[in-house]
Parts: C-alpha cells; sequence; structure tokens
C-alpha cells in the first residue's frame, strides 16, 4: 500500500498550483492543507526549511520545492509526463526554470511602483513571451504538442495572473505570440487546472494585487 500523499498548500501560491496540476494529471488521491504564510504554524517551519509551500508529505516525509515535488510524482506515479529521451527531459526542465523566471518577472510587475517601470516590466514579459513563443509545438495544444507534461503544469499558474491583469484593463499581452495566446486558452480548459485553486481564488487575487501600493494597484483601484 502506497503512503497518503498531503499537499500543504497556500492559497496563491503558484508553486503549489504545479503540483497539484501533476497531482491530478496522475490521478492520485491526495489531501490538502491549507496554511497562511503570514502566519505559519511551527509544525509547517519544522517541515519547511525555507519556509515556502508547497510541501509534499509522503506519509510522515517531507518533500519540499515544488521542482523536487513534480520530479518525485512523475518517478513515482504514472503516466509519466516528462520525455522519455534524456536530452528531451533535460530541455523540459530548462523550461520549468525558464517558468519560474516568468514568475519573477510578473512579480516585479505587479509590484512596479511607477508608470515607467511598469511598462519596462511589461516589456520584458512580452519579450519572455516571445521566446517561449519560438520553443512550442506548432502542432500543439501543450507545449510538446499532443502529450500533456510538466512543462504545462508549470505555466499553467503563470497565465492566471494575466486574467486578473486584464480584468483591471492591462491587455495586448500576447497579441504578438499567436502560439503561447492558444496555450494559454487550452490551459484555462484543462480540469487539473481548473481544480488547482480554491473556488475564490480569483476574489483573492484581485485582493493581494490591490494591497500592493503599486502602479498597477492604483491603476486597479481607478
Amino acid at each position: 500500500m502506497s503512503e497518503p500523499l498531503t499537499l500543504v498548500s497556500h492559497a496563491l501560491c503558484p508553486y503549489v498550483q504545479r503540483a497539484a496540476i501533476v497531482l491530478a494529471e496522475k490521478g492520485t488521491a491526495f489531501e490538502r492543507r491549507w496554511i497562511d504564510l503570514a502566519d505559519k504554524p511551527a509544525w509547517f517551519t519544522a517541515i519547511s526549511p525555507l519556509g515556502k509551500t508547497p510541501v509534499l508529505l509522503v506519509g510522515m516525509e517531507a518533500v519540499f520545492e515544488s521542482a523536487a515535488i513534480c520530479e518525485y510524482l512523475d518517478e513515482t506515479h504514472t503516466p509519466q509526463l516528462h520525455p522519455a529521451h534524456a536530452l528531451q527531459r533535460a530541455r523540459h526542465r530548462g523550461w520549468m526554470e525558464f517558468g519560474s523566471s516568468v514568475l519573477n518577472g510578473i512579480a516585479a510587475y505587479y509590484t512596479a511602483p511607477d508608470v515607467r517601470a511598469l511598462q519596462n516590466q511589461r516589456d520584458l514579459l512580452r519579450a519572455r513571451f516571445a521566446q517561449l513563443d519560438a520553443a512550442l509545438d506548432a502542432s500543439g495544444p501543450w507545449f510538446a504538442g499532443e502529450q500533456f507534461c510538466l512543462v504545462d503544469a508549470v505555466f499553467a499558474p503563470v497565465f492566471r495572473y494575466f486574467d486578473a491583469f486584464e480584468a483591471a484593463g492591462e491587455r495586448g499581452w500576447f497579441d504578438a505570440t499567436p502560439r503561447v495566446r492558444a496555450w494559454r486558452t487550452a490551459l484555462a480548459q484543462r480540469p487539473s487546472v481548473i481544480g488547482a485553486v480554491p473556488k475564490d481564488f480569483d476574489l483573492r487575487l484581485r485582493a493581494f494585487l490591490l494591497a500592493r501600493g503599486s502602479e498597477l494597484s492604483r491603476r486597479m483601484q481607478a
């Protein structure tokens, strides 16, 4: 009998979403244990050396960091989401790290203090999406074509932010990147992606963005 799995989660954490998507794609039973990162319980700091989510509890053993969690799940549960070929696996790992870089750029965008900084970060993000557009398999609908993979699980949470940005009037992100635009649309309809967040995620994210005191916050309030 396999060990029970518990995904320690924060409601807005995109890295948690990655792990939740992979678990759902595997059809693996797991429990969610929600915490508030602003008020971390002692039991959580004891199992998360960096004090971050996600943490996957495999029985009593804790696995931390989303990349390690996703790799562990792919090695221990079917279907396999990484390519079978070693070189392709390495390529996919590189694009997973690229996804983390895009998340850093998104954070810089929603915390930009003024108009100039906001535009600079917008330009940098659109340049990243141009790189991504060139890397996508033209046949779609997923990153590598017909088979959903770990890179897809990484980017689905990335695109969620742009729903909030567009609702605030910040549009045109993917006008020059049609493959990325189609990929984003396909990911938004995937059941594993839909189920990776709590039902009030959009409201929580809006409240989070409004509280940043940034140029984007002011635009959202206007």
